[in-house]
C-alpha cells in the first residue's frame, strides 16, 4: 500500500520532471530571461529547486545528488539531478520515518529544530511554490506550461476518472 506521502513525494518528482522536460525545450534566452515576481529567471530557479531537494535529502542521508543554484547547471543536468535525489527519497520514505524526531540544522552560532514531519511537509510545499514561478515564468514569455497539478499525476497514472452521469 502507498502511503499519503509517498503519493505527494511521487507527484512532487513527475512534475519536476515534467517541468524540467518541457524547460529543455526552450532557448538559452528564454532560460535566462528575468521573471518579476519570481525567483529568478527559469534556469535560476530551476537550480534552486533542485539543489533544494538535495539540501534537504542530506539531512536524512549521506550522499544527496548537488546542484548549484547559479545558472550555470544545464536542464539535462538538472533533470538527472532530480531523478537520482527522487529515488532517493523514495527509498528513504519506504523505510519509514519517524514523523516527530527532531531534526538539527546547524548554523555559525545557532541551531534550527524541526520535526521530520514537517521538514518532508517543506519539501512538497518548496517544489510546488518554484514550480508555480517557472510556470508563470513560461506563461510570460508565450509558452504554455505543461500540465503538472496532481489531478494531471493522478490522471496520468489512471487514479482518477469521470464518470457522466445519466440525465433523465
Amino acid at each position: 500500500m502507498t502511503s499519503m506521502l509517498d503519493t505527494a513525494f511521487a507527484h512532487h518528482f513527475w512534475a519536476n520532471e515534467r517541468l524540467l522536460d518541457a524547460c529543455a525545450e526552450l532557448t538559452d534566452e528564454q532560460l535566462t530571461t528575468p521573471a518579476p515576481g519570481t525567483y529568478g529567471p527559469i534556469i535560476m530557479t530551476l537550480g534552486h529547486l533542485v539543489s533544494s531537494d538535495g539540501w534537504y535529502l542530506s539531512f536524512f542521508h549521506d550522499s544527496p545528488v548537488r546542484v548549484e543554484e547559479d545558472g550555470s547547471v544545464s536542464v539535462a543536468e538538472l533533470r538527472a539531478a532530480s531523478a537520482a535525489n527522487g529515488a532517493l527519497w523514495m527509498e528513504l520514505l519506504a523505510r519509514g520515518l519517524d514523523q516527530d524526531a527532531d531534526v538539527v540544522e546547524h548554523g555559525e552560532g545557532w541551531d534550527f529544530h524541526a520535526p521530520t514531519g514537517l521538514r518532508l511537509a517543506q519539501v512538497v510545499h518548496h517544489g510546488t511554490d518554484h514550480r508555480s514561478q517557472v510556470c508563470t515564468a513560461l506563461t510570460s514569455l508565450g509558452v504554455t506550461p505543461p500540465l503538472i497539478d496532481l489531478w494531471d499525476y493522478g490522471e496520468a497514472l489512471g487514479l482518477t476518472k469521470g464518470v457522466e452521469l445519466a440525465h433523465g
